[in-house]
C-alpha cells in the first residue's frame, strides 16, 4: 500500500499543474445533491477528472462524478470536489480522505464538508440545512490508522476538541442566522440504519445520520485545516417517519433544494 501522505503531495503537484492554480484557499467536498447548488458559485476556470490524478479512485454511487472544479470566488481560489468516495464502496479510510489531503497539500486551509443525511429530529425535516457542531464516528475506522504521519506532520493522536471550527461556525451563524446546529453520527453503510440504531444514535446525542464526512473531517483537522460541516436533511431516518427509505429521495431532495443551497453557498464562501 502506498504512503497516503506521499500520494497526496504527488496529486497536489499534478492538480496545480493542470489547474494553473499555485495555491488553493478553500476546498468544498460536495455531498449528494450539493453539486447542483454549487453551480451558483460561478463558472469553473478548470474541470479536472480525478482519474487523471494519482491516488484517486472512481466513485460508484449515482450522483457522484469524479471531478475537481476550480473557481475564483471573491478573490479566493476554491476547489469543488465532486465525486466523494465512501468506505462502503470497498475503499480504505485513506482513499476516502485522499481528496481532502490532496487539496490541503495544495494550500487549502479551510475545508467545507457537505452531505445529504437522515434527520433524527422531527423539527428538522427534509430540505433543512444543519451546521455540524460535532460528530460521532461509528465507522469503526480512522484515517489515522496505518502509515504514521511523516515527522513534519502533526501527531496521529490528533486532538478533536475543536474539530468543527467554532470560528467558522460563528461566521456561518452571523451570515446565515437561520441555520441551527446538530451532531452527525457517521455509520459505515451502505444499508440504511435500523430504527433501533437510530434510537441508539439519538440516545448518544446525534440529530443527523449519514455515511460520510467523519473520516474526512479527522484527516483535515490532523493537517491543521479548519473544518466546517453542512448537512442537508434529505429524508427522515428510519423510525422517525413511517415510510421506507431509498437513495432516489436523497438525490431528489438535493435537486429540489439546489436553488437554496446555491444561495447559501454564495453567501458563505466569500466570508469564510
Amino acid at each position: 500500500m502506498a504512503n497516503p501522505y506521499d500520494l497526496a503531495e504527488r496529486a497536489s503537484v499534478e492538480l496545480r499543474a493542470k489547474s494553473g492554480v499555485d495555491s488553493y484557499d478553500i476546498v468544498i467536498v460536495l455531498g449528494s445533491g450539493w453539486r447542483e447548488g454549487a453551480s451558483a458559485l460561478g463558472t469553473p476556470t478548470s474541470e479536472i477528472s480525478t482519474s487523471t490524478l494519482v491516488g484517486f479512485v472512481a466513485p460508484t454511487v449515482a450522483g457522484h462524478s469524479g471531478q475537481i472544479l476550480t473557481l475564483d470566488v471573491g478573490g479566493r481560489h476554491v476547489a469543488l470536489v465532486s465525486g466523494r468516495v465512501h468506505l462502503y464502496e470497498g475503499n480504505t479510510a485513506s482513499q476516502v480522505c485522499h481528496s481532502v489531503r490532496t487539496l490541503i497539500a495544495a494550500g487549502a486551509t479551510r475545508v467545507v464538508l457537505t452531505n445529504a443525511c437522515g434527520g433524527i429530529d422531527p423539527s428538522k425535516g427534509p430540505g433543512t440545512v444543519v451546521v455540524i457542531r460535532d460528530h460521532i464516528n461509528l465507522t469503526s475506522t480512522s484515517p489515522m490508522e496505518g502509515f504514521p504521519p511523516p515527522e513534519s506532520y502533526g501527531s496521529r493522536f490528533v486532538d478533536l476538541t475543536d474539530l468543527y471550527s467554532a470560528r467558522l461556525r460563528a461566521v456561518v451563524h452571523e451570515t446565515a442566522p437561520e441555520l441551527t446546529e446538530g451532531v452527525y453520527a457517521g455509520f459505515r453503510g451502505p444499508h440504511y440504519e435500523t430504527p433501533a440504531e437510530i434510537n441508539m444514535a439519538r440516545t448518544m446525542g446525534a440529530s443527523l445520520v449519514g455515511m460520510s464526512t467523519v473520516l474526512e473531517a479527522i484527516a483535515a483537522r490532523h493537517l491543521g485545516a479548519e473544518v466546517l460541516g453542512l448537512s442537508l436533511v434529505s429524508n427522515f431516518a428510519a423510525g422517525v417517519s413511517p415510510g421506507p427509505l431509498n437513495h432516489l429521495e436523497v438525490l431528489e431532495a438535493g435537486q429540489n433544494a439546489a436553488g437554496s443551497l446555491g444561495a447559501l453557498l454564495g453567501r458563505l464562501v466569500p466570508v469564510l
